[in-house]
């Protein structure tokens, strides 16, 4: 029963996530997203939580993520098809996530470090984004609408 419990902590966790970063995308424009809707999710008091949680529809979406560290949050909604999204990360208290909606759009974040967070929506076909940060206290966010968009950012701290 304990176990069920815990689970179902996490989906809600999850639920929770996605609702944020769903409000965090919405209405902003390209690079403004607002991560404020992070700030008063809760983590479990279990200091090594991870959560990861892919959503995906269509047709030949991939997407892939890799978490090592200590209370790390990750989600990726995938819509269309032949989408890629990957999210790497390591260190602690950090928030990823990648939004995708078109066909062809190709996404990838990395963090290392504490208190870092990053976010790509791709609306479109053909987008190509890409997020690296190493550090503590980064914050990135990429908006594509459209088709065939490169965007590079790295910071290092």
């Amino acid at each position: 029963m304990r176990h069920l419990a815990s689970g179902l902590r996490a989906i809600m966790l999850g639920w929770a996530l996605l609702l944020a970063a769903n409000s965090a995308l919405a209405g902003n424009a390209p690079g403004d997203a607002d991560l404020s809707a992070f700030d008063d999710l809760q983590l479990p008091l279990n200091t090594s939580t991870q959560l990861a949680l892919i959503q995906q529809s269509g047709q030949f979406n991939e997407a892939s993520i890799a978490q090592q560290g200590q209370r790390l949050l990750a989600g990726v909604v995938q819509a269309g098809s032949d989408q890629e999204a990957f999210i790497l990360q390591q260190g602690s208290l950090n928030l990823a996530l990648i939004n995708q909606n078109g066909m062809a759009n190709s996404a990838f974040i990395s963090q290392a470090g504490a208190y870092n967070q990053a976010a790509i929506e791709q609306v479109g076909n053909y987008n190509n984004a890409r997020i690296e940060q190493s550090g503590n206290g980064l914050q990135s966010s990429i908006k594509q609408y459209g088709s065939s968009q490169n965007v590079l950012v790295r910071q290092y701290r």
